[in-house]
């Protein structure tokens, strides 16, 4: 792979390029030194497969409901190849899917009932719309 700008680095990650710098500031993607580029010797930055595989990465990882600290943990394991801590963070993260996905499916079941009986009768307040109005 050739080196990239940071525009076309961006690009095929799938990201803004302000996304790119931000990963930066904050530590996840190391930050290339700059390098004389054309005859008027301006300096840019030239950025290579490791950074696109670093980008790639965050976004599969914040997919996946990762933190970016818990991402920042994982590039670290991933240097270090300590995959007991990273199971550690996969099963905490399982386990918080699985307990939003529960929420998801009670307020799911919830709004069935109120679909349900709203259903039953267009006389009087429809219990959806009271449902969700402000208690005084």
């Amino acid at each position: 792979m050739n080196e990239l700008t940071i525009g076309e680095l961006a690009k095929a990650a799938g990201v803004g390029v302000e996304t790119v710098r931000y990963y930066q500031r904050t530590g996840l993607l190391e930050t290339p030194q700059s390098q004389a580029d054309d005859m008027i010797g301006r300096k840019t930055r030239r950025y290579d497969a490791r950074h696109l595989r670093t980008l790639r990465f965050i976004r599969t990882s914040q997919a996946a409901g990762f933190t970016l600290k818990q991402i920042g943990e994982l590039i670290e394991l991933d240097a270090s190849h300590d995959r007991v801590r990273a199971r550690q963070l996969a099963r905490a993260q399982i386990a918080s899917i699985d307990d939003r996905i529960r929420q998801l499916q009670d307020a799911r079941d919830a709004l069935s009932r109120l679909e349900r009986a709203c259903s039953e009768s267009d006389r009087g307040p429809c219990p959806i719309l009271t449902a969700f109005e402000p208690k005084d």
